[in-house]
């Protein structure tokens, strides 16, 4: 991927444990790397399809002069998510953050804060069995819309399928989400259990009826598993009421365990 750099941006903000620092203000230095596609940009001659990194450079200034963080390590994830969402061509963005006259009563150069951050693809499973099934799939949706880091990117057609598990006795609705989102796999999975909550979900019974059931599928190429979160989903492979509507948002994308695309995932449960 290609980078475009700004370095040792100099600004005098408010930023600081100490109420003196919050007060007085003190000097800054950032340096950003944006990580974007400059090809278009690079052939067409045309800024509107790179990164301005002018109006970034501004933008910083202003963030860090508009706001007062005690730590430089809230300074550079505010920072960091404001820039991502602000600008639509910045894939992933690295951000140091250096405070020169830190006050630790000991001569040093700087002290700083550096981290990564960039957006990320997931593919989610929402479905319902209980009361309005099609509007808590809609307002799942419009949940993720209205979620700070989160975007909407595809919705798959609604299906009716029989129930799973042999605890649920009613007839689903399903469908899958594409997002893309800043958000850390456990932070999404937080995200997604207070969308059910608000739509009354209770969990009584293992595989049982449900308002609203969300899963993370899918999260870039990510293999993972802890106490509360398995990704890839341990078992998408073997629903088609998963991989039916996946097929339709995300037909070529990888599982990244078993090396094979959703499509063919989906054609050998079906010949199965």
């Amino acid at each position: 991927m290609d980078k475009i750099k700004i370095k040792d941006l100099e600004v005098f903000a408010n930023h600081g444990v100490f109420p003196e620092e919050n007060v007085l203000g003190q000097k800054f230095v950032i340096s950003v790397t944006m990580y974007t596609d400059t090809r278009k940009a690079g052939k067409s001659d045309d800024l509107t399809q790179s990164i301005h990194y002018g109006e970034v450079s501004h933008f910083i200034k202003k963030f860090m002069e508009t706001h007062t963080f005690k730590l430089i390590e809230t300074v550079a994830e505010k920072l960091v998510a404001e820039l991502l969402k602000t600008f639509p061509l910045m894939q992933k963005l690295d951000l140091e953050i250096k405070k020169p006259w830190a006050p630790v009563g000991l001569p040093l150069d700087t002290v700083s804060v550096e981290i990564s951050r960039g957006w990320h693809t997931a593919y989610l499973g929402v479905g319902s069995s209980l009361g309005d099934k099609k509007g808590y799939l809609d307002g799942a949706v419009e949940a993720l819309k209205a979620t700070d880091g989160c975007e909407v990117i595809a919705v798959a057609d609604y299906i009716a399928t029989e129930p799973y598990g042999g605890a649920a006795k009613e007839e689903f609705l399903n469908s899958c989400i594409g997002v893309k989102t800043l958000l850390t796999p456990h932070e999404l999975l937080e995200r997604l259990h207070e969308i059910e909550q608000a739509a009354d979900r209770k969990r009584l019974v293992h595989w049982g009826d449900r308002t609203l059931d969300l899963d993370i599928l899918l999260y870039d190429d990510l293999v993972m598993e802890s106490e509360d979160l398995t990704i890839p989903h341990r078992e998408m492979h073997l629903r088609s009421f998963v991989l039916e509507p996946l097929s339709q948002i995300a037909p070529y994308k990888n599982h990244p365990v078993l090396h094979k695309t959703v499509m063919q995932l989906r054609s050998e449960l079906e010949n199965d």
